[in-house]
């Protein structure tokens, strides 16, 4: 049952990019959130006012970041304004007032996240959250000007008890796609445990410990912050314990207006310079960047060639030097007209190894009914450019050569062991690789000297000397442990599409000393 439930999340989050599915996210908890205004089930809100909000973030939002991207002369990314503005409505809905001057103050908040993009930047790549940037600088700016009754982030609709279910189902979905469980568990353990436990010492004698639970979850964005904001990608760094590190000190931030409190007698200090949630993750953002400091790159196509009838192959060469990690992967932007659900961005393995020359170059299958985007990334001219946002993953083989490796792969999810294998050293793999056809093959010639088992349908006309053939219509364990006897030996990594990876892990799993999984969604 659990498996079925997986493999039914990954088929179905899989389908849209992780954009567009943040973007409906968020839209439904609004939508909610609305609805229960309209209704009574959340009492002293103003549905209309919470909707005006809405249409100024929206339009400020937007609006903002088609100006910048016109000054900058780079083509913005319009659903990523569109998740600016719905995150700045959990954190400043409701307005104290909807006046003028709270609406225009509203609107700057929009203006002054996306701008964080394009100036508080590095090489390309923004270090901060945008919609915390842009809440913390609203909030100094009024303090600046001195303005008697400013709007501030109160995170309000954020930590909502009515709302709370639906948060935490729209968390658990994104953190699904992003693979950023362990990220977001991490931040809320450290959070939720420092502010319970400070609530507890607070707490009149007999108070029931379940209220003090109930106080954390439905009084602190502690779920909405780690499911919505410190997952963002292009804020976090490329490493796994980097990023845990990142979400347990924001953790400890998060939770510093209780915690001081046993060590002095005097409360943190009110205003600009206390650590509110948003300035919380700004500092976590601050340790990302000074732990791995991720920069944009531009690449200029060289060449794309057809390496079998599905499946290209694409060169670039980037304008500075790039460094990465065998197994690691690159995410592209490429803005195109008629752009359909699956967005303008996607993330690709890197197929070839770290290079003098600083090639990059990605594979990618391409179906009868591919997505635009891959369509408009095909269909680029030799000198196109395209824009990386960064590099990361941590899909990388042990540092010891001589660690015995079993590597799975299902179709296209060869594409990180064949950085890893053009890399070197030479080590103890065996490679399953399993195809639909025989046709569908790929590098056949440059890994004849791996040990490859080939697991397809049909036997191929041509099969180097090296390779075992494994007539099947399917990977599976029993496939794998029949060619590989000596499994209990050997660290697996599989790589592959979602409902692969999940039937072939746990029984690998059983069977050999570590697993490792890196996932193709088929968008």
């Amino acid at each position: 049952m659990i498996a079925m439930v997986r493999d039914l999340l990954d088929r179905r989050l899989g389908a849209v990019t992780t954009y567009r599915l943040v973007t409906i996210v968020l839209a439904v908890l609004v939508a909610v959130f609305c609805l229960f205004t309209a209704t009574g089930v959340i009492e002293g809100l103003s549905t209309g006012d919470n909707l005006v909000c809405l249409l100024v973030l929206l339009v400020a939002s937007y609006g903002s970041n088609r100006l910048l991207g016109l000054a900058w002369r780079v083509t913005p990314h319009g659903e990523s304004a569109v998740i600016t503005a719905l995150l700045l409505f959990f954190l400043f809905v409701p307005l104290p007032s909807i006046d003028t001057g709270n609406l225009v103050w509203l609107a700057l908040a929009a203006a002054l996240a996306n701008a964080s993009k394009y100036v508080l930047a590095w090489r390309g790549r923004h270090i901060f959250n945008p919609a915390a940037a842009g809440a913390f600088l609203v909030v100094v700016g009024q303090d600046v000007v001195g303005r008697q009754e400013p709007i501030n982030a109160i995170w309000q609709t954020a930590a909502t008890e009515r709302l709370f279910p639906f948060v935490v189902v729209g968390a658990l979905l994104v953190l699904w796609r992003t693979r950023r469980l362990d990220v977001a568990l991490v931040f809320i353990a450290v959070a939720g445990v420092l502010v319970g436990a400070r609530l507890l010492d607070l707490a009149p004698p007999g108070q029931p410990f379940g209220d003090v639970l109930k106080l954390v979850a439905y009084s602190y964005p502690i779920v909405f912050l780690a499911g919505f904001m410190l997952s963002e990608p292009l804020t976090l760094p490329p490493r796994r314990r980097q990023q845990l590190v990142v979400a347990a000190v924001t953790g400890v931030l998060f939770a510093y207006p209780m915690w001081i409190g046993w060590f002095t007698d005097t409360p943190p200090a009110l205003g600009v310079f206390a650590i509110s949630p948003e300035l919380s993750l700004l500092i976590g953002n601050l340790v990302a960047f000074a732990l791995a400091r991720r920069t944009g790159v531009t690449l200029e196509l060289e060449t794309t060639r057809r390496v079998t009838p599905e499946t290209h192959e694409l060169v670039f060469r980037p304008r500075r030097p790039v460094r990465f990690v065998p197994g690691q992967y690159v995410e592209l932007t490429v803005p195109h007209a008629g752009a359909d659900g699956r967005g303008t961005r996607r993330t690709f393995s890197i197929s070839s190894p770290p290079a003098d020359d600083g090639r990059v170059a990605v594979m990618l299958r391409v179906p009868d009914r591919a997505s635009t985007f891959k369509r408009a990334l095909l269909e680029l001219e030799p000198g196109s450019r395209v824009h990386g946002t960064g590099i990361g993953g941590d899909f990388v083989l042990p540092a010891d050569p001589a660690t015995p490796l079993l590597l799975v792969a299902g179709g296209i999810g060869i594409t990180p062991f064949l950085s890893q294998l053009r890399h070197g050293p030479d080590r103890d793999v065996v490679l399953v690789l399993g195809v639909s056809s025989a046709a569908e093959v790929p590098y056949a010639d440059e890994l004849a000297d791996v040990r490859v088992v080939l697991v397809c349908p049909e036997r191929p006309d041509r099969l180097p000397a090296a390779w075992t053939f494994v007539a099947a219509p399917i990977l599976s364990v029993q496939v794998i442990a029949e060619a590989v006897p000596d499994l209990a030996g050997r660290h697996a990594y599989v790589s592959g599409p979602p409902a692969m990876v999940n039937a072939v892990r746990p029984g690998l799993a059983r069977r050999c000393r570590s697993v490792r999984t890196d996932y193709f969604s088929g968008y």
